[in-house]
């Protein structure tokens, strides 16, 4: 669940590939759930694109957020949603919990199934493992599942880019360190 939420706050601009919205139509929000083996409710409309849109903000304002300010967040879209957990098994996946009627509005359903996922990483004290993007132009967001916990970047494209700028950072100071052939 959480690669998928990853996958949907990665498509804001400043954080995606192309650096643009990856986000402005039915058809990429549509691409983007059958990508991530979302099922039930698809409108398929402007106003479930606004909606899915707003819920990418929320989700990455609630994904900074340290683990007491996060378990705020989280009972707070759990104190205002329908909830109706179920147990389901569709498309090749074993059982597994729904947090909410398939047939709810696609916004309301990501909101939750994202609180239900967030309370096993608050309860498990792995807040740690939810990270921005460690590349200075980039406001991507990454899960952490590394065994080490080393992961800093959202892409290996942002990390090779921050270790060429760091490169040739060095270059730079190894070259104004030098003397000059001239000088001497």
């Amino acid at each position: 669940m959480l690669e998928s939420d990853v996958a949907l706050m990665n498509t804001a601009p400043g954080a995606s590939r192309s650096g643009e919205d990856e986000l402005v139509t039915a058809a990429q929000l549509q691409t983007l759930l059958q990508e991530h083996g979302w099922t039930g409710r698809f409108d398929r409309d402007e106003r479930e694109l606004d909606e899915v849109r707003q819920v990418r903000g929320e989700l990455r304002r609630v994904w900074a957020l340290d683990r007491d300010a996060m378990v705020d967040a989280v009972n707070a879209v759990l104190d205002t949603t329908e909830i109706a957990p179920h147990l389901v098994r569709h498309d090749g996946k074993d059982w597994h919990l729904h947090a909410s009627p398939s047939d709810a509005p696609l916004a309301a359903r990501l909101r939750l199934e994202t609180a239900f996922a967030l309370v096993d990483v608050i309860r498990a004290d792995e807040t740690d493992r939810l990270r921005e993007c460690g590349a200075e132009d980039c406001d991507g967001v990454l899960l952490d599942l590394s065994r080490n916990r080393s992961k800093r970047f959202c892409s290996q494209r942002c990390a090779n880019r921050t270790n060429m700028t760091a490169y040739r950072r060095r270059q730079a100071g190894d070259t104004d360190d030098r003397p000059d052939d001239d000088a001497a």
